[in-house]
């Protein structure tokens, strides 16, 4: 099930407050070998992110995943990023359990947000994110950027987020080693400012799914 406001497989969220003049970007499959590239980009603006991660990845290139988590938000995205699917409770158990081992391990972050690679939940999901305190987070609009070129992503975004939106980008390829992503990144480099000169601040996914009050 890819539905995103759906909460048959359990609690899932997909965007903030619409009152909200916030927006949330975060990135899954990584950490990869081009993720300092997109640290850079994220420091110099000053952003904040969510970065979904694998646990393979994590365990593959530690100090990379050190430096996401030093300054951003980690989450769980399984830990060999497979299909769901058709797969057992106890498959779905071992993927988010050892992924979240590896966070906590590695990065010294235990996530309490989880995304489901291709965005797809299965019966046995729901448990297991019970057992790990996680809740399952979509998005507002996803850039389709593993597909795309830049301008293409880019436009994507910009004309489909809004208030409390939470935008779903890619530092990684699934399971590739040295994934290329220089069209995420260059969308980025372009999707950061317009929004800064639209107004809009930018949170992690907790910031802008648990706003202080």
């Amino acid at each position: 099930m890819r539905g995103r406001a759906s909460n048959i497989l359990g609690p899932s969220r997909w965007r903030g407050d619409p009152q909200r003049r916030t927006i949330a970007l975060t990135f899954d499959d990584g950490p990869s070998e081009s993720t300092p590239e997109l640290l850079r980009v994220l420091e110099q603006y000053s952003i904040p992110a969510t970065f979904f991660q694998c646990g393979a990845h994590i365990r593959r290139l530690p100090d990379i995943a050190r430096a996401v988590a030093k300054v951003h938000e980690v989450g769980n995205h399984t830990d060999t990023h497979p299909r769901l699917w058709l797969r057992s409770p106890e498959f779905i158990r071992r993927e988010v359990s050892a992924a979240q081992v590896t966070a906590a391990t590695v990065c010294s972050q235990t996530p309490r947000w989880f995304r489901a690679p291709y965005g797809v939940r299965w019966p046995g999901l729901a448990s297991a994110l019970q057992a790990e305190s996680l809740v399952n987070v979509m998005w507002t609009v996803i850039g389709l950027d593993w597909k795309r070129e830049a301008n293409q992503i880019a436009t994507r975004v910009l004309e489909r987020v809004g208030n409390g939106g939470i935008i779903c980008l890619h530092d990684g390829r699934g399971m590739q080693h040295h994934p290329g992503i220089s069209s995420t990144m260059e969308a980025v480099r372009r999707i950061i400012p317009q929004l800064l000169d639209r107004g809009y601040a930018f949170e992690t996914v907790t910031q802008i799914l648990c706003p202080k009050t």
